[in-house]
């Protein structure tokens, strides 16, 4: 079940990582979009690796750096790619490693394979909603065949920790006074907080491997943000939910921005 589309996902996020990694190692540059977020020529180098690979599928993309398809037509699609070449571009530029590739598949709005690759760690989380399993690999080296990554790969359990302690993810460049505030009502409720802090979408696998209990998410973010990472938590039971429809996120919208969102195993 996506056997083929998991295995060419699974060789874009690795590739293109190989690309991000030559200019990370390099003396780069960056440029500001029109939203006042970086680009860097890793974006760009990453982008083009992944539509090589996902063209092939004949299912349409919508990538960070494509230009997208106007909703009327997107609107009729059953199928698509949702791709964030680069995640994390801040961290990229502080180099702190906390950057990753993102390739999800949405079906009829929601993710049902994600796929997540962090280049300096050389790991690789994947997901598949309908067998219900996620798995994580770190890879011995980017050449690895895509049979060995599958036959070796870790299956993800979810954790729990002490009924007391509550460990909230927040991200390194997006912490806010809304966040701080919800913080701060667990507090009021007599819980032990932990505050676990970093980048990219590697904040949903802190949640997804047990090692965190909540990612609050009060700042903007795009359907490419969260694909991947929804998917790879929903095929476990950990949850995406809006707070304005207290229901999933669902992808592929007119407006490709997402509500705020809260992700849990409750």
């Amino acid at each position: 079940m996506l056997k083929e589309e998991l295995r060419i996902a699974i060789k874009a996020v690795i590739e293109a990582g190989v690309e991000i990694l030559k200019v990370y190692e390099s003396d780069f540059d960056h440029e500001l979009k029109d939203d006042k977020s970086p680009l860097t020529l890793a974006d760009k180098k990453a982008n083009d690796v992944i539509n090589s690979y996902l063209q092939k599928t004949s299912i349409p993309i919508i990538s960070e750096e494509n230009k997208q398809v106007n909703y009327d037509v997107r609107k009729n699609w059953t199928s698509c790619w949702i791709v964030d070449p680069l995640d994390g571009t801040k961290e990229f530029i502080k180099r702190n490693g906390e950057f990753t590739v993102n390739i999800a598949l949405v079906e009829n709005g929601k993710p049902i394979l994600g796929i997540i690759y962090v280049p300096v760690k050389k790991t690789l989380y994947f997901g598949n909603v309908k067998s219900k399993a996620s798995f994580r690999k770190v890879l011995s080296d980017p050449k690895e065949s895509v049979d060995a990554i599958l036959d070796e790969a870790e299956p993800i359990q979810y954790r729990a920790a002490q009924s007391n302690l509550i460990r909230v993810v927040a991200s390194r460049s997006h912490m806010n006074q809304e966040t701080e505030n919800f913080i701060a009502n667990l507090t009021a409720e007599n819980k032990k907080v932990e505050i676990i802090s970093q980048g990219s979408s590697l904040k949903f696998c802190l949640v997804a491997e047990g090692n965190a209990d909540i990612y609050p998410r009060f700042a903007p973010t795009m359907e490419w943000d969260t694909a991947a990472a929804q998917a790879i938590c929903n095929a476990i039971g950990v949850h995406v939910i809006s707070q304005e429809t207290k229901k999933p996120l669902i992808y592929n919208k007119e407006n490709l921005l997402n509500p705020w969102f809260l992700v849990s195993k409750n």
